[in-house]
């Protein structure tokens, strides 16, 4: 009995200090700009440059948050880190396609977390990690302060991070002057920034930038409450639909 005790206490201690840690962890870096990343530190050593520079928010263009809303994730305003549906479909998807993998799975909060706080990986523990990290920043910090990082610690080509480098490598000027198609060509080139590049798009980026612009044309102003609440309406709609479909 005294074993089992102890054995309880012990992982009560564990959960305890894992969960303190990831909280100050979570909520330094709401206010502290995350330093470096695995894959950072990683492509650092693998490339011959490096290229990466800090923006806050207001320093970077509208149009660039809302094209990376409109590519990779248009639910981020209103979901709580996961996109249910997303899941359920690339989980349906990996059934019945096994070895294949769906793009758009995994939310701008997982990606953020995943790049600040994980290494690079497909295992459970990774998974596991990442799911953790999400939730916490979904609690502890705001959206936009969800978005600023991403757009500033994503992987936007070899040995280059952020949307301020991107900018100044594949057009000249800094983020906060980019015009909606160049936004767009950006986050055309964010599910494989080491294939493509915005600089010399291929064919199929320039569709997926044409595809991106149109997105956000439909989506206008996720930051205004106005539009956000346009498309929790429509989500409601959509989502009355499909139930009355089942019945």
């Amino acid at each position: 009995m005294k074993v089992i005790r102890t054995a309880v206490r012990t992982l009560f201690a564990a959960f305890f200090w894992t969960v303190v840690v990831s909280v100050l962890w979570v909520l330094l870096l709401a206010i502290v700009d995350p330093p470096v990343t695995w894959v950072m530190a990683e492509q650092a050593a693998e490339q011959a440059t490096f290229q990466r520079k800090w923006r806050d928010l207001d320093e970077i263009a509208r149009e660039m948050p809302l094209a990376v809303m409109a590519a990779e994730d248009q639910k981020f305003m209103d979901h709580f880190g996961f996109d249910m549906e997303a899941i359920r479909k690339a989980m349906d998807f990996n059934a019945r396609k096994k070895g294949r993998k769906v793009k758009g799975a995994s939310t701008i909060s997982q990606q953020t977390a995943k790049n600040v706080f994980c290494w690079p990986g497909r295992t459970y523990v990774r998974k596991g990690l990442e799911a953790w990290f999400t939730l916490w920043i979904e609690v502890l910090w705001t959206k936009e302060r969800i978005i600023e990082v991403y757009l500033n610690v994503a992987e936007t080509g070899k040995g280059c991070f952020g949307v301020e480098a991107a900018s100044q490598r594949c057009f000249g000027k800094p983020a906060a002057r980019l015009s909606r198609s160049q936004a767009a060509l950006i986050a055309a080139v964010l599910p494989s920034p080491r294939r493509f590049d915005c600089a010399r798009p291929s064919g199929y980026v320039a569709r997926r930038q044409a595809w991106i612009v149109g997105q956000m044309n439909n989506l206008g102003d996720l930051f205004d409450p106005a539009v956000r609440e346009r498309m929790r309406l429509e989500l409601e709609r959509k989502a009355a639909r499909r139930e009355r479909r089942r019945k």
